[in-house]
């Protein structure tokens, strides 16, 4: 079980397929948190890359975040980062068991 696998434990190719998913997503989404960190260019096609991957989940849970008691014009820390590992969590948690029982129920399990 490393880091990655937050213990989902996958018993069938697709389940392991989509855990694989978002093991990339968390990883994508902590290392735009690390890069944010630096001044770094950010014209480049490597975080041009990063943030194609990372926005369309950051920009909604942003948007939402900004409305909240929390959020504001004068927010100086942006949470969407960890409510994005959150709700991602969820996801996977929820998607990777439902996936893995029904290829099982349905004798497709390899």
């Amino acid at each position: 079980m490393g880091f990655f696998n937050m213990g989902a434990n996958p018993q069938t190719v697709l389940g392991s397929a989509v855990n694989a998913f978002f093991m990339v997503i968390y990883l994508v989404l902590f290392v735009r948190i690390i890069i944010s960190w630096f001044p770094v260019n950010r014209d480049g096609k490597l975080m041009q890359l990063l943030f194609a991957i990372t926005e369309p989940v950051l920009a909604p849970i942003r948007k939402l975040v900004q409305r909240s008691p929390l959020g504001g014009p004068g927010m100086v820390l942006d949470f969407s980062p960890l409510i994005a590992f959150i709700l991602l969590r969820l996801v996977n948690s929820i998607l990777v068991p439902f996936i893995d029982s029904a290829v099982i129920a349905a004798g497709l399990n390899f």
